[in-house]
């Protein structure tokens, strides 16, 4: 796994976790895989992994079930599409909106972009 600088590394890998739920890779109720066999894989430190997977249950999206390790939480795809959109909307489409604003797009055309990119 490639690591950016911008962001903490067990947060990358929490997006990551959360990108394969989203795509179906990891189902609810299905089982993770256990911190050091993520850390192997992705070859980071298990604290990493750990730390990562402490922030994915305190936001609802693991569990754990004792003896048996981590699983998918039935309402974590809900979840994370939620925080993304709250992400979304707080950070990347100020940015987005405020370049729109600089180049002199009017709302009129960027719902047309909108609607002929739905139509996609």
């Amino acid at each position: 796994m490639n690591f950016k600088d911008n962001k903490a590394i067990y947060l990358q890998i929490a997006d990551r976790i959360g990108d394969q739920i989203l795509s179906g890779v990891l189902v609810p109720e299905g089982k993770v895989p256990s911190v050091r066999e993520l850390a192997a894989e992705i070859e980071v430190n298990a604290n990493t992994v750990a730390r990562t997977y402490d922030h994915l249950q305190q936001n609802g999206v693991i569990y754990t079930k004792r003896g048996l390790g981590y699983f998918v939480c039935p309402e974590a795809r809900d979840k994370i599409v939620a925080s993304r959109r709250d992400q979304l909307m707080q950070g990347e489409m100020d940015y987005f909106l405020g370049q729109l604003k600089a180049v002199g797009i009017t709302p009129a055309e960027l719902q047309g972009l909108y609607q002929e990119y739905l139509s996609k």
